[in-house]
C-alpha cells in the first residue's frame, strides 16, 4: 500500500492493516493486521488486533490495541487500552489509559488516569490526575498533584520528586483529598504530602503533612512536618 493512502472508517466493519498516511475512525472499525501510519485518530470505537506504529495518536472515543503501540504525539480524551507495551514519546492523558505491560517515553502529562501493569519510564512525569502502576515509576523529574482518589506505584525513583495536595477547582467540596501509596520512594530531592510509604531514601528529604513513612534514609538533610509520622529515620 502506498504511504499516501488514507483509511477512513465512518460506518462499521473489518479492515486490513498496512501502511497508511492517516487512519480516521468515526464509526466502529476493526483492523486485523499491523498498522503503520502518520496519524491514528479515533472518534468512535476501534480495535486493532496487532501492533500500531504512528506519528500522532488522538483518541476522542474508545480504542484498543491488542499488542504494542508506538507514537510520537499522543492525546487521549477518551479511553485507550493497550494489551502489550506502549512507547508514547510525548503523552497527554485527559481520559483513561490502560497498558498491559510497560509504558515509556520522554514527557508524560496525566490529568485523567492511567493504569499500567508493568514499569513506567519517562524523562518528566507530571500528574494531576490518578495512576495505578504495578511496577516501578521512574523519571528524572516527577511532579504529582493529588486532587482526589488514591494513586499508587510499587516503587518511585527519580532525581527530583515532588508530591503535593491539590484542591480541585471544579469539585472543591465533598471529595476526600488525594493520597499516594508506594513501597519505596528514592531520589535526590524529595518533598512529600499525603503519602504512605514503607521506605523513603534521598539526599534532601522533606516529609510534609499527611504522610505515614516507615523508614527514612537520608544523606544530607531531613525535615518532617508536625502533621506527619516517621517510624524510623537514619542518616547514612
Amino acid at each position: 500500500m502506498g504511504n499516501s493512502q488514507n483509511l477512513i472508517i465512518n460506518g462499521s466493519g473489518s479492515y486490513p492493516g498496512g501502511i497508511y498516511d492517516k487512519v480516521s475512525i468515526r464509526g466502529e472499525g476493526a483492523i486485523v493486521n499491523d498498522v503503520e501510519c502518520a496519524a491514528f485518530h479515533v472518534y468512535g470505537t476501534s480495535e486493532a488486533s496487532e501492533n500500531v506504529k504512528t506519528g500522532s495518536v488522538k483518541i476522542m472515543g474508545e480504542a484498543e490495541v491488542k499488542k504494542d503501540l508506538a507514537a510520537n504525539e499522543t492525546l487521549i480524551m477518551g479511553t485507550m487500552r493497550v494489551g502489550g507495551s506502549a512507547h508514547l514519546k510525548k503523552m497527554k492523558v485527559f481520559g483513561l489509559l490502560e497498558v498491559g505491560e510497560k509504558l515509556g517515553g520522554n514527557e508524560a502529562t496525566i490529568k485523567g488516569s492511567i493504569s499500567v501493569k508493568g514499569d513506567v519510564e519517562y524523562e518528566t512525569f507530571d500528574s494531576s490526575g490518578g495512576f495505578e502502576i504495578k511496577g516501578l515509576l521512574t523519571a528524572d523529574k516527577i511532579n504529582i498533584g493529588l486532587r482526589f482518589g488514591q494513586s499508587s506505584a510499587e516503587e518511585i525513583g527519580g532525581s527530583k520528586i515532588t508530591v503535593k495536595r491539590r484542591k480541585s477547582s471544579i469539585l472543591p467540596f465533598g471529595r476526600e483529598e488525594g493520597t499516594l501509596t508506594a513501597q519505596v520512594i528514592e531520589g535526590d530531592d524529595i518533598y512529600l504530602e499525603n503519602t504512605t510509604a514503607a521506605v523513603v531514601r534521598g539526599s534532601r528529604v522533606k516529609i510534609g503533612p499527611g504522610c505515614q513513612i516507615g523508614l527514612v534514609e537520608y544523606t544530607e538533610d531531613l525535615t518532617c512536618d508536625s502533621a506527619a509520622t516517621i517510624k524510623t529515620e537514619t542518616k547514612v
